[in-house]
């Protein structure tokens, strides 16, 4: 069944009053083909499926709406309702809605909840975004060092049902410092009268709150972790970041670089653009300002161009290689910056001089040999197309060559740059790079233009 199909079901059985039929369509299924299916209802009637569900499985399917969905769904529910559902949510998730509602829903909400998970929420949300602390749940199981293997299995099986994770276990002091983590297999394995301390993990991975949810994500995947603890200040357990929360994190990040790389983002940080929930505002001025950027650029490039004027009316053929020529450069930047900023989000790449040489040893073999293999392929077509020969040809051929290995030099250069000067990389934008090698490009080709064939302007 499409979710389309299903949402149609859905509606004919909400306007039937069919209560029976839309519980037996929700039966045995998993949460995110749930929230699929019905996502393209009307948040009123989105809600009203909600309520016919048990507190946990109305928590999960909620969960696996989009953010604007989730906002405007909770806008439906009684201040009752809502305070239930986000109660059943995961710590985390219900930090990230408490953030996304309007003041107005905070106020009505909050009061419906208990002190605890209150306090709870404020505190998760008042971590700054793109911190740890903003992606980590305060859900998770502690033990102390001096129980035994056995007394410690008892104390998570009755924590088990509330917790986020239990197959690694952290081991605090007193003071919730963080002194070890044991895994659920070793607890198993051990014998009963083994303690916690004999068995864990001493030094454990960890990050800071304050620490970039990048840099977590990447101690995920370098060190294969389910889960990472995060301390405080003063070394104190907080929480902990999922493998899942991770994936989030790298699929939102996916998204970024996207939008980054083609001028969608804002410089400085900042919110990203959404066809959803960005405001006209927002998106006005976010695309304003690459674009008027990349005008100026423009505009740079095609003054040079015009005062050109003499060559170009001597020899005007090679305004038909002008676009090319420098349409090569951008693009073959643009290719050396994509494989190097994929390289730095896999964590290939370091900024050091070790990794900046070995980029220019892999880089330049490969653009000279596409700068010799596309001029040549040029000069050819420029020939057999367009008549061209003697040194007209020769400045093509060699500005396209150029050009080429400009362009995929600067494209592996520039993300080195960004990241030296403390900018995302992917922040180097795709038109960005292209408006670079524009300007460098026509420099280029009237250089060599005047070069080759200057001799016969005088001789005019």
């Amino acid at each position: 069944m499409t979710a389309i199909i299903a949402a149609a079901a859905f509606r004919d059985y909400l306007a039937q009053n069919d209560h029976a039929s839309i519980r037996a369509a929700l039966a045995n299924r998993h949460a995110a083909d749930i929230a699929d299916d019905v996502a393209e209802l009307d948040p009123s009637d989105i809600a009203k499926i909600l309520l016919l569900m048990p507190e946990r499985g109305e928590a999960e399917v909620f969960s696996y709406f989009e953010s604007a969905i989730q906002v405007a769904v909770a806008d439906e529910l009684s201040r009752t309702d809502l305070a239930r559902l986000v109660t059943a949510m995961s710590h985390d998730e219900r930090a990230d809605l408490f953030n996304r509602l309007t003041p107005e829903q905070q106020q009505a909400l909050l009061p419906g909840i208990a002190h605890a998970e209150r306090e709870d929420i404020r505190r998760l949300a008042a971590y700054p975004e793109g911190t740890a602390g903003s992606i980590m749940t305060s859900d998770y199981a502690v033990l102390a060092a001096d129980l035994t293997a056995r007394e410690a299995i008892d104390r998570l099986r009755q924590e088990a049902p509330d917790k986020e994770t239990i197959y690694e276990t952290y081991v605090v002091d007193e003071t919730r410092r963080l002194v070890g983590v044991v895994s659920l297999r070793d607890l198993l394995i051990a014998r009963d009268e083994v303690r916690v301390a004999d068995i864990m993990r001493k030094e454990p991975i960890f990050a800071h709150v304050q620490d970039k949810r990048d840099e977590v994500v990447q101690k995920i995947a370098d060190y294969d972790l389910l889960a990472l603890p995060i301390v405080n200040g003063g070394d104190a357990l907080v929480g902990i970041v999922t493998v899942d929360d991770a994936m989030d994190v790298t699929e939102a990040q996916r998204g970024r670089c996207v939008l980054q790389f083609g001028g969608n983002v804002a410089v400085g940080g900042g919110p990203d653009l959404d066809l959803r929930e960005s405001s006209f505002l927002q998106m006005f001025k976010v695309r304003s300002f690459w674009l008027i950027m990349l005008t100026v650029f423009g505009v740079v490039t095609s003054t040079f161009v015009a005062a050109q004027e003499e060559m170009l009316s001597q020899f005007i053929v090679l305004a038909a290689f002008i676009a090319p020529i420098v349409d090569m450069g951008g693009n073959t930047g643009s290719q050396s910056a994509t494989l190097v900023i994929r390289a730095m989000a896999l964590g290939d790449l370091k900024l050091n001089w070790r990794d900046v040489w070995f980029v220019i040893r892999r880089e330049i073999p490969v653009v000279l040999t596409l700068g010799v293999v596309i001029s040549l392929l040029e000069a050819v077509l420029a020939f057999f197309s367009k008549g061209v020969g003697g040194d007209v040809l020769l400045v093509v051929g060699l500005s396209m060559a150029a050009c080429t290995v400009l362009g995929g030099i600067i494209g592996a250069l520039l993300p080195f740059a960004a990241r030296r000067i403390g900018t995302d990389p992917a922040t180097l934008s795709s038109p960005m790079i292209t408006s670079i090698m524009d300007l460098l490009g026509v420099f280029i080709y009237f250089g060599l233009a005047y070069a080759f064939l200057g001799h016969l302007l005088v001789g005019g």
